[in-house]
């Protein structure tokens, strides 16, 4: 088989890079692989309440540099969508500072009065009013969007109700179903890349979830990686109507990829040995003893 070339790299954060900020083994000798070798990058996430700046902190802290200029979140894509759509308009925003910062540098006007978007966000406190607002604001005709689709997030303490159930409860009540622009949205990827000028026959992503992160860079056509250090686990993948390109332990995995910008996926496997890779259960092609399964 001929070699695939990778030149930009699209990247989860949560499951992939870290885990509740402690950072996963190859990840920061990842990304600094990839800057070395001068390789087009960004990590995404959906969650909007950071702002890059803060995200890249965050991971400075974890020992992952990011530059900021490399984080792309659901509240830039969004904020990118409506400027497109409706340039310099207004919007009533439920959301933190990494949402309304975003609109702001896009040249939105937050604003109560008849706005063209009410868009919804993460935030930390929700309030009864806020959404009786944001309902009523729809019902005159202001255009529904919510950054992303995820029902619930992660706490120390359990699942908190996210973004994605917040907007069904708005729905409800209003009759009007968000365009939600987060993954698994394709319009998240093709924001990011065309930010890095990347190609998507070139360009691969790496997430650690089926239903958000490989289903999206199928339909926008890139290679799709699957570590297994975050949701999906291996006996879940076969439930899917699509698969990865690939299935890795880990981001460290992929560590002669990111220095070589290319592979061949007949001989991959067997650079990459693992001590804990079993055959697998489901049908699955696995390498034996190799941290890669490959299908066919």
């Amino acid at each position: 088989m001929a070699q695939t070339k990778i030149e930009t790299w699209l990247t989860d954060m949560d499951g992939v890079l870290v885990h509740e900020e402690n950072p996963l083994p190859g990840a920061a000798e990842f990304i600094e692989t990839l800057k070395k070798n001068k390789r087009r990058f960004l990590v995404l996430t959906n969650n909007p309440i950071y702002t890059p700046r803060d995200l890249s902190a965050r991971l400075k802290n974890s020992g992952i540099e990011v530059p900021e200029e490399n984080i792309w979140t659901s509240a830039l894509a969004t904020a990118e969508f409506v400027s497109d759509q409706i340039p310099r308009g207004s919007a009533y925003v439920i959301g933190e500072a990494g949402l309304t910062t975003a609109l702001h540098e896009a040249g939105y006007v937050l604003s109560e009065a008849d706005p063209d978007y009410v868009i919804l966000g993460e935030t930390r406190s929700f309030s009864f009013e806020q959404l009786t607002k944001a309902c009523r604001l729809i019902l005159r005709g202001s255009r529904f969007i919510c950054t992303n689709p995820d029902p619930t997030g992660p706490t120390d303490e359990g699942i908190v109700p996210a973004a994605g159930s917040v907007a069904q409860l708005i729905a409800t009540a209003t009759n009007q179903q968000p365009y939600f622009i987060g993954k698994p949205n394709p319009v998240m990827f093709r924001t990011a890349l065309n930010r890095v000028h990347g190609h998507s026959e070139t360009s691969a992503m790496i997430g650690d979830r089926m239903d958000t992160d490989v289903i999206a860079g199928v339909e926008a056509g890139l290679h799709t990686f699957l570590v297994l250090s975050g949701i999906t686990q291996k006996e879940e993948i076969t439930r899917f109507p699509y698969r990865p390109g690939m299935v890795v332990n880990g981001i460290g995995d992929l560590l002669p990829i990111a220095k070589d910008g290319r592979y061949d996926p007949d001989t991959f496997a067997g650079r990459i040995r693992v001590d804990h890779a079993q055959q697998g259960t489901d049908g699955e092609a696995a390498a034996s003893g190799s941290g890669i399964h490959l299908f066919g």
